[in-house]
């Protein structure tokens, strides 16, 4: 079995109507894909119209077009999560934190306080405990405030559940007592894993780096004293997906080298596998859209192993009844090619 039919079958989405998950700032679906794998119901709440789209088009649960307030009236549920805007705090932005109008903190801790959840995460960027660390202190205190456990150390790498790419991110989980974050997985995914067939194939709508770009390339190696060249190495779990460099021409960009020298940006499909998205999930919207809502995205194997952290914690908790866990806990090693 190849690792893109492994997670066709692993995510899927099977939710049996209980407990409802609010995913806030819910993007195309990463977070919720791996939360519907593991049973939960969902309802999202995105601005962008092709990310809803895509969202309602893959997944059970609905999701909302709304450009949420503090003010926005929530509904009950066992969970909430989401990945408020991390523009005010990633490295790659300009770190204005609180400042910045697309903080999304205030909203999540208003979903919280009028949920009620039993317990509650949020993703972000690993920056919001570095220069940001007083903001970050002080959503940790206001959710603290509304009587939960807040753990928040934890940065984890979805290299280490089962995703073809390193990228570490900030998870924080607010619950009552006796959460306990997803082990790591021994397997490790590399590109060439994810990529498989599609590695060295030429489609007829192919874009290859032309001479003046091949050149700008090696400028941009050259000044950023890079070991390596950016190309993807197939026996190595792949950089880590951004906006940036999927859909923006940049000397940072994923590309694959083919066995002749010829250089050509990712495709669609070959940027979602190294988000762990299986082939049969379908975006909405033109190329930069798409290419934006795969770098946005929650690695749905990595949200496929925090929800089975929650859903364990529920069980355990005595909150769920009538559930078969082991119809859906993380394998301990997926059948990968080597």
């Amino acid at each position: 079995m190849s690792y893109a039919n492994d997670i066709i079958k692993l995510l899927k989405p099977t939710p049996n109507g209980k407990p409802l998950v609010l995913d806030l700032f819910a993007g195309c679906g990463g977070l919720a894909l791996g939360f519907e794998a593991q049973g939960f119901e969902t309802l999202g709440f995105e601005m962008d119209k092709d990310c809803c789209n895509t969202y309602r088009r893959n997944l059970y649960g609905h999701c909302e077009q709304v450009n949420l307030t503090p003010s926005y009236k929530f509904p009950k549920a066992s969970v909430v999560i989401g990945g408020p805007p991390c523009q005010p705090f990633s490295v790659g932005g300009e770190q204005k934190g609180i400042k910045d109008s697309r903080d999304g903190f205030p909203i999540f801790i208003s979903a919280v306080e009028q949920s009620k959840p039993d317990i509650w995460m949020f993703e972000n960027v690993r920056g919001l405990m570095y220069r940001n660390k007083w903001y970050l202190d002080k959503i940790i205190q206001a959710l603290e405030e509304l009587g939960y456990i807040v753990e928040w150390r934890h940065i984890l790498n979805a290299v280490d559940y089962l995703v073809p790419q390193n990228r570490e991110r900030l998870i924080v989980v607010g619950h009552k007592g006796q959460f306990r974050y997803p082990k790591k997985q021994l397997n490790r995914v590399t590109a060439g894993d994810a990529l498989d067939e599609l590695a060295f194939q030429v489609q007829p709508d192919s874009k290859f780096l032309t001479s003046s770009m091949d050149t700008y390339v090696a400028k941009y190696e050259l000044a950023s004293k890079c070991i390596n060249p950016r190309d993807l190495q197939l026996n190595k779990p792949a950089r880590t997906l951004t906006c940036r460099n999927l859909a923006g021409a940049t000397g940072d960009m994923h590309r694959v080298r083919l066995p002749d020298g010829r250089r050509r940006r990712l495709t669609v499909r070959e940027a979602a596998r190294l988000q762990s998205f299986p082939d049969w999930f379908e975006f909405c919207g033109g190329e930069t859209s798409v290419f934006n809502q795969i770098g946005n995205a929650v690695p749905p194997m990595l949200a496929f192993s925090v929800a089975g952290s929650v859903r364990t914690y529920l069980h355990s908790s005595q909150r769920l009844s009538n559930v078969d866990i082991m119809q859906h806990r993380m394998p301990t090693q997926l059948q990968l090619p080597l």
